[in-house]
């Protein structure tokens, strides 16, 4: 009895590797692995040369050269996009360099695909918060309408529950509130930008305006 089942399983075992033989499926998938592989490598690459672009290009002193560094910073960026569209670090990197060109509203459109529930998932918490405070960020260098605010004040409390540690978005959200005439919630903000950074000279003076 035994000895029928080990040779019915030697020859299931035999049929189903002929049928991936004959379908050619053990090259397809290895072929398919290594690609993705070297897509991952390739899209890397880019985005590093792409993140060291845009440091040479807000290190530089001259408009001309910086405004050519960040278009190629951009360049490389959607380089690593096209290899791998799920990676958020390189939507981020285009909105940074497409923001140094003055362009915003593409910017807030690059941001808002790294943000997306597709892409976000390869951030980590803090790098999300990161994100979501520039986001508010260029909303608010935009256009300060009460929707944008609202809008800013939503990213930097999300920003703030992913880490609370820079004090920044504290002071930016305190911005929001005051603009609101929400006085207690901006004093409450700048004071938490206080304690992160004792040295706040943003936060101290903020909340000496709200005082006087």
């Amino acid at each position: 009895m035994w000895t029928d089942l080990l040779l019915q399983g030697a020859i299931i075992l035999v049929t189903i590797f002929m049928f991936l033989a004959m379908h050619d499926i053990p090259k397809k998938i290895f072929t398919k692995i290594r690609y993705r592989n070297r897509a991952d490598f390739q899209a890397k690459r880019h985005f590093v040369l792409g993140a060291q672009l845009l440091a040479q290009a807000r290190s530089s002193k001259s408009r001309s050269s910086t405004a050519s560094l960040a278009q190629k910073a951009e360049s490389e960026a959607d380089k690593a996009i096209s290899l791998d569209p799920k990676d958020a670090a390189s939507y981020i990197l285009k909105a940074l360099a497409l923001d140094l060109q003055g362009f915003k509203t593409s910017a807030l459109d690059s941001l808002d695909v790294a943000l997306s529930p597709l892409a976000s998932k390869s951030l980590t918490d803090k790098e999300r918060g990161d994100a979501l405070f520039k986001r508010a960020e260029l909303q608010m260098s935009m256009n300060r309408r009460n929707s944008r605010v609202d809008s800013a004040i939503g990213d930097l409390t999300k920003a703030v529950e992913l880490s609370g540690d820079n004090a920044k978005v504290f002071c930016l959200l305190g911005d929001c509130y005051e603009m609101k005439k929400m006085k207690a919630e901006a004093r409450a903000a700048f004071e938490k930008a206080l304690k992160v950074e004792p040295t706040s000279t943003v936060a101290r003076a903020a909340i000496d305006r709200l005082d006087s």
